[in-house]
């Protein structure tokens, strides 16, 4: 029976995440611990005779298969050129029967109306990304990953650009009535000027390459691994950097990938860029006109940010884990943020 758009998982019981996985040939020993996830459904599931893994429900509707195996596939790709990210296990053709691939084997088996992906469980901790040599690790790595997300684009996937991630969240706000009648004038009126300058802004980066990428590469979707932890992790387990999570993969400029890495005032951010390109240069060139997109990218990811909450609003987990979105000072908050936007926006680049 296929989920209800209206409320998601509600049939996703914590009896048919385990049956999921053992319609695959897993071996669930009962265990699970939810994770930190809106969108989809994510959960650490203990195994028998194994150590424990990361099961994901994909949120029914919002990407088509078609988009969530090429994700697969990229991940896949940076993991066989020993890139450190984590790619879903793949489940043999006698468990998925028609979805296998020409393989015989699977990534995005179903069952009982979700699509879902298992992972290996990747232990780690936040990056300290006030540290040089942490930002240049975390470069030498996103510059690999770079140059193998040019080798080929999505076909699938969104592409971040200012339609998709601006003026889309913008119309669909408007068109469903989520501002409140007293702060609409005003949210219009900034949203609008925020737009024309992050147009202006790619105007005067030009004409960008765009390429596979993270999407998403924020502190929150990179597990750190201490040298001194290693061996109690096991064979295989590399210290450094390990990505993960890679839902929003799209096509994009390269410097989304950067700027959210990038903290505290203008000096501090230049700093943390000179040492992440320090690392990233060494394997993936960098156009220094992608520059001018930062702060515009940053205000794309907040009118989306806005549009990503309002299009979940009637999914009841998102009324309990954002209570504070569905009023007045919500709104305010982010015409005044908008409005500092666009201010940033006039300034100059950061520099190489």
């Amino acid at each position: 029976m296929a989920a209800d758009p209206t409320v998601p998982y509600a049939g996703l019981s914590p009896e048919r995440i385990l049956e999921a996985l053992e319609s695959v040939g897993l071996r669930p020993d009962g265990r699970l611990l939810a994770l930190n996830s809106y969108e989809n459904r994510v959960y650490q599931v203990g195994m028998e005779e194994s150590a424990p893994l990361v099961a994901k429900f994909y949120r029914p509707g919002r990407w088509t298969r078609e988009a969530i195996l090429e994700e697969h596939r990229f991940v896949q790709q940076l993991a066989d050129a020993e890139i450190p990210a984590v790619p879903p296990l793949a489940f043999a053709a006698e468990f998925v029967g028609q979805l296998a691939d020409d393989r015989g084997s699977c990534t995005l088996p179903e069952y009982g109306g979700f699509a879902f992906a298992v992972f290996p469980r990747c232990p780690g901790r936040v990056p300290a990304l006030d540290q040089p040599d942490t930002l240049q690790w975390m470069g030498r790595f996103l510059g690999r990953i770079h140059a193998l997300g040019t080798l080929e684009p999505y076909r699938h996937r969104l592409t971040l650009d200012i339609d998709s991630f601006g003026h889309a969240p913008r119309d669909w706000l408007l068109a469903h009535d989520m501002i409140p009648p007293e702060l609409l004038p005003a949210w219009r009126s900034v949203v609008d000027q925020a737009l024309e300058a992050v147009q202006a802004c790619y105007a005067r980066a030009g004409n960008v390459n765009l390429l596979r990428l993270h999407g998403d590469c924020h502190a929150g979707n990179v597990l750190w691994i201490d040298e001194a932890d290693v061996p109690r992790y096991g064979a295989g387990v590399l210290p450094g950097p390990h990505f993960v999570d890679f839902d929003d993969s799209c096509m994009g400029p390269a410097v989304q990938d950067l700027w959210m890495l990038l903290s505290g005032d203008r000096a501090a951010m230049t700093r943390q860029l000179g040492d992440i390109l320090a690392g990233y240069e060494d394997f993936c060139s960098f156009d220094p006109r992608e520059l001018h997109l930062v702060e515009a990218l940053r205000t794309l990811r907040l009118i989306h940010y806005s549009g990503w909450l309002a299009r979940r609003w009637d999914d009841p987990a998102f009324k309990a884990a954002f209570p504070w979105f569905d009023t007045p000072r919500y709104w305010q908050d982010r015409i005044l943020e908008l409005r500092e936007q666009v201010a940033l926006m006039q300034e100059p680049p950061l520099a190489a």
